[in-house]
């Protein structure tokens, strides 16, 4: 790990994914989490604020960034026992099946190395009737927007942890085999390559 990622890196995502747009996106989404909750990506702890503590029994969040977790663990402390961490890749977590009554990602399947295997995992892990909450930036319905965020990706992502401008999250939900129960798509403020947000509700029935 070099010392940007180590270092700077952890901070400019908190800076950056705690913007306004971001954050609105989380009002809206995190406090339907209910009952066991397993947040993938749990990267600085954005989301603590916005769950309803009154409905959540527990939060495990996993995420191989140990920086980021730190940061997380920080933030966590202000809140209450019921969070916990577990330094894992979304692809293979080591925890029971069918454990879980909802699973959180967060702007973070954008990054995720191979997204499909992580969303299979998400649906071992939940419940029959479980539910994912997500939300994600990603591929915009523009064609002049598409096409400057498949030139750009392969710089990006070399500055910005792995993130992909590119990941159409409609799609992949979909191919994964989850059905939206709520899919929402807009454009939040900012440069527009990475502005298109995806965010809602899919059940694993």
């Amino acid at each position: 790990m070099s010392l940007y990622e180590k270092y700077f890196l952890p901070k400019l995502l908190d800076f950056c994914c705690g913007m306004e747009g971001f954050q609105n996106k989380r009002s809206q989404i995190v406090p339907l989490a209910y009952g066991r909750v397993l947040e993938i990506g749990i990267g600085s702890g954005l989301n603590f604020d916005y769950y309803d503590f009154n409905k959540v029994e527990e939060i495990i969040g996993v995420d191989p960034a140990v920086s980021s977790v730190a940061m997380a663990k920080s933030r966590a402390s202000k809140f209450n026992s019921k969070i916990s961490f577990i330094e894992s890749s979304a692809e293979s977590i080591d925890l029971e099946s069918s454990s879980f009554d909802c699973v959180v990602i967060g702007y973070s399947l954008c990054t995720i190395p191979d997204p499909l295997q992580a969303l299979s995992e998400t649906k071992r892990l939940l419940k029959p009737n479980g539910s994912l909450f997500f939300m994600e930036h990603g591929l915009a319905p523009e064609e002049n927007i598409k096409k400057w965020q498949h030139r750009l990706t392969p710089g990006w992502k070399k500055i910005a942890g792995g993130c992909n401008l590119n990941r159409n999250i409609e799609e992949l939900i979909q191919e994964s085999g989850f059905k939206f129960k709520m899919l929402k798509k807009q454009y939040i403020k900012g440069p527009k390559i990475a502005a298109f947000q995806y965010y809602g509700e899919a059940t694993k029935n």
